[in-house]
């Protein structure tokens, strides 16, 4: 096709691929490297080392060669799998897996792993295959402009993995200074069909080319994409995703929130905390037994039940958010706890009474930072490997923070439809590539009082703990719902799953 054809015609020492999904740049790359390989020295020919995103793309690759190798070069090459001693920086070795097709000219193609240290110290041609998906992208470049020194070539190919990734900030710094010297070429999907992409389809499956049937069939692959069309723009049309801004839209966030689901606040003055212990205990069971209690009995007893928790003392908001998940696997939030000014016992108690009244309670997540790390430890302390404790860290935001945003494009999460809850959601944004609450947002909830996108980050934990693989416990009160167990263990009990008293 014309876009492989420019592809392998540009000789550049520098050569730099944005494509989109299935274009067949690879192919042709490996059709070029066949080439190369069959070649004598004095006519051209080197080595090719590629290093793809994983161990099967080598494979493939390396299959791609040998087919060439027999139909182009006519040589009855074969693939063998060898172990590559691995130097690393820190002079130990490992020996990895590789692949690799040897030449009659004395050359070879090898396929490597994306370890950076892999490729320091050899010469020849370098094709880094999806570079935007390598863990060390820019180890990996690093590495191998060392080769440059001595002749060699360094082929780059990827579809985008977002704006700040270092395969999209390498072509802006391309092509604003221009430096280093990389060609580039631009190859949407759109431009692949333009050019035959999808007659080579019809050809190799047999089936007769229409233009009717080439309309139906990008609509198809666009479509399957549904709301995600920033993914769709990344991966078909080569156009990298915005990692700056809103990680949700309005749109989304409402498709994911429902009638009838509570809201509960409990706000406590600045004298509450300065109250009697025992009457700030009256006081807190007073609250839960008039506004929690008829919830928590209302329950499905037949559900498992976990809940997410994000701290705050004076300033924010800490809220408690239990969800349930159903036998579809939708999440979905059985109430919405708020507590504005309320002390760390009682923040403690009340937790316990919602906790302790979960049916088939199977998990939970508590936010650790800051004063965060009391309430946590009390509760991994009294409910087990059940609850986990949560630095919120930039790894944790940046492993666990995608899922939460994936559930809203598969509708896999249910909120209670409010304006706070949307306000919240609305302040997640990538910030330096990760998604959080930005530090310095603030808002105005419906109540007056301040929020710091206070829901969203308890909706994350929650739903980050029905993810997990946690034992399970069922809790059961005293029978005298009188004596809590805030106040009196000695009526309190947990079962474990075979209905053993666990204590």
């Amino acid at each position: 096709m014309k876009h492989q054809a420019e592809w392998l015609a540009d000789k550049s020492k520098l050569k730099l691929c944005e494509k989109g999904r299935r274009t067949g740049i690879t192919f042709a790359e490996a059709l070029d490297d066949a080439l190369t390989a069959a070649t004598r020295r004095q006519d051209g020919g080197d080595n090719v080392f590629y290093i793809g995103d994983t161990k099967d793309k080598g494979r493939e690759f390396i299959g791609y060669v040998a087919h060439f190798a027999k139909v182009v070069a006519e040589e009855l090459a074969e693939i063998e799998e060898f172990l590559f001693l691995d130097q690393r920086s820190d002079g130990s070795t490992n020996q990895i897996a590789a692949f690799r097709v040897q030449f009659a000219s004395g050359f070879r193609i090898e396929a490597l792993s994306s370890r950076p240290e892999n490729i320091r110290g050899l010469q020849g041609i370098v094709v880094i295959d999806e570079a935007a998906f390598h863990k060390d992208v820019r180890g990996v470049l690093d590495a191998v402009n060392a080769l440059l020194i001595w002749g060699g070539k360094i082929r780059i190919i990827s579809t985008h993995n977002g704006v700040l990734s270092p395969f999209n900030e390498l072509i802006r710094e391309v092509e604003s200074t221009g430096k280093p010297p990389y060609s580039i070429h631009h190859i949407p999907f759109s431009e692949a069909i333009e050019n035959g992409l999808f007659k080579r389809v019809c050809l190799i499956k047999g089936e007769e080319w229409s233009q009717e049937a080439q309309d139906t069939w990008e609509s198809d692959i666009r479509s399957a994409y549904g709301s995600r069309t920033a993914a769709m723009r990344q991966e078909l049309d080569a156009i990298p995703a915005e990692a700056e801004g809103a990680a949700l839209t309005r749109v989304q966030i409402e498709a994911c929130m429902a009638d009838g689901i509570p809201i509960i606040r409990w706000a406590c003055d600045d004298d509450f905390k300065n109250l009697p212990d025992e009457e700030r205990k009256i006081r807190a069971r007073a609250f839960c037994d008039a506004r929690l209690k008829p919830l928590l009995k209302k329950l499905n007893k037949r559900r498992q039940h976990v809940f997410g928790e994000d701290f705050a003392r004076s300033g924010d908001k800490t809220v408690i958010l239990p969800m349930e998940v159903g036998i579809d696997l939708v999440r979905r939030a059985c109430f919405v706890l708020e507590l504005h000014n309320v002390p760390f016992d009682q923040q403690r108690d009340i937790l316990y009474f919602v906790v302790d009244r979960l049916p088939h309670m199977c998990g939970g997540a508590l936010d650790k930072t800051g004063n965060g790390a009391y309430l946590a430890e009390k509760a991994a302390q009294r409910y087990g490997a059940s609850v986990i404790e949560v630095h919120l860290s930039t790894a944790w935001y940046s492993a666990e923070m995608p899922p939460y945003i994936e559930a809203f494009t598969d509708r896999t999460v249910l909120l209670p439809r409010h304006e706070d809850i949307l306000r919240d959601h609305q302040a997640l944004s990538y910030v330096n590539g990760i998604i959080k609450v930005p530090d310095d947002h603030r808002t105005k909830g419906s109540d007056g009082l301040e929020r710091h996108g206070d829901s969203a980050p308890a909706g994350a934990l929650a739903y980050y703990a029905s993810r997990q693989n946690l034992p399970e416990y069922g809790y059961q009160a005293s029978e005298d719902d009188t004596q809590n167990s805030m106040f009196d263990m000695s009526g309190y009990y947990g079962c474990g799953l075979d209905g053993r008293r666990l204590w």
